[in-house]
């Protein structure tokens, strides 16, 4: 899978071979580019020349401007976090306890059809409970959390049951996301660079120059998605709702016209 610095890259080889193109080409997707201009970089040259409503900026070297973009999509994986804790007189006795437990919930999660790749350690831990007082050690605490994927969001109640079921008494999430994120704020990414043209081009017009091909294009940044909680142990079971919803994934380029 690239990077998003890789992907920014090959949009600027992209761009330059495309030079003089200045259509903006819809294929049907709901995929969206910002709306008025928006303040733009001076690239190295001459001062900044007011431009009238709407941002970005014209050098002696180009024109710089930012452009954003965005694709709606809906979630189709989930992650949910399985925990246990126990309790003993001494750490050994509570962290053996609390392995048991773990070794059957990771049981209940394979058997639910969680594959091994699904499924992570996200921490172990074991700590002394002191009195009220505080001055002695009466006990301790052991902890266990596991990560599972589940990519069957109708299946999720079937998981969380299980896991439940078989002793997890820490519940959380779900952390939603979709599978193919990559190629998402790929097509984000096209966006923005397409909103950047057209505000690239707004500014040439109104400063009476010809609009070149892109010499520098840096990507500013992206969108992410929702965590909720998932608060309720005792509250799981088979018929757990999981509505998804939509989430957008955004994108922003930085992006240096020329001037011909």
């Amino acid at each position: 899978m690239r990077t998003r610095a890789a992907a920014a890259a090959a949009m600027l080889a992209l761009a330059v071979l495309a030079a003089g193109c200045t259509g903006n080409d819809k294929d049907g997707s709901d995929v969206s580019g910002a709306g008025a201009l928006e303040s733009g970089g001076l690239a190295a040259g001459r001062s900044a020349e007011s431009l009238g409503a709407g941002g970005g900026a014209a050098s002696a070297t180009g024109i710089t401007v930012v452009g954003a973009g965005s694709v709606t999509v809906t979630p189709d994986t989930a992650e949910w976090s399985f925990g246990v804790q126990t309790s003993a007189d001494t750490a050994e006795a509570a962290l053996g306890a609390n392995s048991a437990t773990m070794e059957k919930i990771l049981a209940a999660l394979r058997d639910a059809g969680i594959a091994e790749d699904d499924l992570q350690t996200e921490q172990v831990s074991v700590y002394p409970r002191t009195s009220d007082d505080g001055t002695s050690v009466v006990g301790y605490d052991a902890s266990n959390t596991v990560r599972a994927t589940i990519h069957d969001l109708g299946r999720a109640g079937a998981v969380v049951d299980a896991a439940v079921a078989a002793g997890a008494n820490q519940v959380y999430g779900p952390s939603l996301t979709v599978s193919d994120a990559e190629a998402q704020y790929e097509a984000a990414m096209e966006a923005a660079f397409d909103d950047a043209r057209v505000r690239a081009e707004a500014i040439a017009a109104k400063a009476g120059v010809e609009l070149g091909a892109p010499v520098a294009i840096v990507e500013s940044g992206g969108g992410g998605g929702v965590d909720p909680y998932y608060a309720g142990a005792e509250a799981a079971a088979e018929d757990v709702a999981i509505e998804p919803g939509t989430q957008d994934v955004a994108a922003s380029l930085t992006v240096t016209f020329a001037i011909e």
